[in-house]
C-alpha cells in the first residue's frame, strides 16, 4: 500500500507493508506533476487502489482532518469526545482542511490577544519583581500540561483538553482574584471570571469556539467550590472540561503553596505543621504531590470504568485542606490583603471614572459608542487589563505628572 501526499509542488510517499509498518519515506520532485490539491481544494493524501480505510469507504483521497478524524476513531477511548461528533460553533463555518475541530480552536485560542496578555495578570503575587513567580500564563500552561497528561493516559482527546486548558482563565481580572472580587461588587450582576472568559471567547474577541470548547471554558474549577461536584449541572459534558476542573486546582494547590515558600511567607516547617498529613499523603514537593494526584485521577477514573474524571477519597480530602490551608496562611495574609485592597481602589476608581467621563473611555479604550450598555464595556476594558496597564491607566488619569521646568 502506498500513500502519496501532495504539499505543494512536493509528494511525500510512504510505502506500508500490510501489517503497517512504514517501510521507507522518499521526497519526490515532482514539481508541475498532475493532481496536486491547490490550498484552497485542501490538502489531500491519495490512495491509489484502495477504497477502504478502517473500514470506510473513502473513494480516492482525504483531507488531513479527515485523516486524523479517522485515527481519533481508531485511538481514542469510546467515551472520549470525538472531534467529527463536536455540535458545532455559534456561527456555522467552513471545516478546516487540516485540523480537526477542536485543534483549531487551541490555535485560535493562542493566537488572541487575550492569551498573550495572561503574561503579565498576576496569580497571587502582584507584579512579583522575581522571575520564577507564577504569573496567570505561566498557571494556564501548568494546568494544560497536567490536564494533557491525564487525558493521554485516559485515550481522551487530548486537543479538546488542551483547548479548554489554555482558555479558561481568558476573562480573568488584573490582580488575580482581588481584581475579580472588587468587580463583582460594584457591578449590577455581579462579575465572575469563567462567564468573562466565555464572553472573551463569544464576544470579544469573536472566537466562535465549539460548544464542547466553550462548556469546559464557563464550568472549570471556582476557588471556594467543589473540586469533583456531585451535581451534573456543574460539571462540564466531556471527560476532557472534567480533567481541566481538577487539572485546575491540581496545578495551582501546589503552584501557589511553591510560590509562598519562594515568598518567604511559609516554611517548610509551617507547612509540616500545618497541613503535615497532606504532605504525608501527596509528597513533600511540588513535583511529588502532582504526580501523586495525577496518578490517583487516572487510577481511579479508570477502576469507574470512564463514567466520569474521579479521584479517591483520601486525595480528594488531602487536595481539600491543602487548599484551605492556603487561605488560612497565604491567601488572606495580611501583607497580600494590603497590596489588593490598594489594587482594588485602583480597579473601583477607573471604573466609576469611565462611567462618569465616556467621552475619555471610549478614547482611552479605542471604541466608538455603540447600544452596548457603557458599563458592560467598561467592565470588559477594565477586566482585560494587565496589572502594569491598569497602574499606568491610573497614573494618567489621577496622580500629577511633573513639570519640566527650563
Amino acid at each position: 500500500m502506498i500513500f502519496i501526499l501532495y504539499f505543494a509542488t512536493n509528494t511525500y510517499t510512504i510505502e506500508r507493508t500490510a501489517t503497517g509498518v512504514c517501510q521507507k519515506s522518499t521526497l519526490l520532485n515532482t514539481v508541475g506533476t498532475g493532481g496536486n490539491a491547490s490550498v484552497r481544494d485542501g490538502l489531500r493524501t491519495r490512495v491509489p487502489g484502495c477504497p477502504v480505510l478502517c473500514g470506510k469507504r473513502i473513494g480516492k483521497t482525504m483531507l488531513i482532518r479527515e485523516q486524523l478524524e479517522d485515527i481519533e476513531k481508531r485511538n481514542l477511548a469510546p467515551q472520549a469526545a470525538l472531534s467529527s461528533n463536536s455540535k458545532g460553533r455559534l456561527v456555522a463555518e467552513e471545516e478546516c482542511d487540516l485540523r480537526p475541530a477542536f485543534q483549531h480552536d487551541r490555535d485560535r485560542i493562542i493566537h488572541s490577544k487575550a492569551f498573550r496578555r495572561l503574561k503579565h495578570k498576576t496569580q497571587v503575587f502582584l507584579t512579583p519583581t522575581g522571575d520564577h513567580y507564577r504569573t496567570r500564563l505561566t498557571h494556564t500552561l501548568e494546568v494544560s500540561q497536567i490536564a494533557r497528561t491525564i487525558a493521554k493516559s485516559l485515550r481522551l482527546n487530548e486537543d479538546l483538553t488542551e483547548a479548554i486548558s489554555l482558555g479558561h482563565d481568558l476573562g480573568h481580572t488584573p490582580f488575580g482574584h482581588a481584581g475579580e472580587t472588587v468587580l463583582n461588587k460594584i457591578l449590577p450582576g455581579g462579575f465572575r471570571h469563567p462567564e468573562q472568559s466565555l464572553r472573551v471567547v463569544d464576544e470579544i474577541e469573536r472566537l466562535n469556539l465549539t460548544v464542547e470548547v466553550r462548556d469546559g471554558i464557563i464550568k472549570h474549577s471556582k476557588r471556594e467550590g467543589e473540586i469533583l461536584p456531585d451535581d451534573p449541572e456543574q460539571l462540564p459534558m466531556t471527560l476532557e472540561g472534567q480533567i481541566v476542573r481538577i487539572a485546575d486546582t491540581v496545578a495551582y494547590i501546589n503552584h501557589d503553596l511553591d510560590d509562598a515558600l519562594r515568598a518567604g511567607l511559609l516554611t517548610h516547617e509551617d507547612v509540616t505543621r500545618g497541613a503535615g498529613k497532606v504532605i504525608e499523603i501527596l509528597g513533600t514537593t511540588s513535583s511529588q504531590r502532582i504526580d501523586t494526584m495525577v496518578r490517583d485521577i487516572i487510577k481511579t477514573t479508570t477502576n469507574c470504568g470512564l463514567e466520569k474524571i474521579a479521584a479517591s477519597d483520601t486525595v480528594i480530602a488531602a487536595a481539600r485542606r491543602l487548599r484551605q490551608f492556603l487561605n488560612d496562611r497565604v491567601y488572606y495574609l495580611p501583607a497580600l490583603l494590603e497590596d489588593f485592597h490598594k489594587a482594588s481602589k485602583i480597579i473601583e476608581e477607573l471604573y466609576y471614572y469611565f462611567l462618569e467621563h465616556p467621552e475619555h473611555f471610549f478614547q482611552e479604550a479605542g471604541k466608538i459608542p455603540c447600544t452596548e450598555k457603557l458599563q458592560t464595556l467598561v467592565c470588559d476594558f477594565i477586566a482585560g487589563m494587565t496589572d502594569r496597564y491598569a497602574f499606568s491607566t491610573y497614573e494618567k488619569i489621577f496622580l500629577p505628572r511633573p513639570w519640566l521646568i527650563l
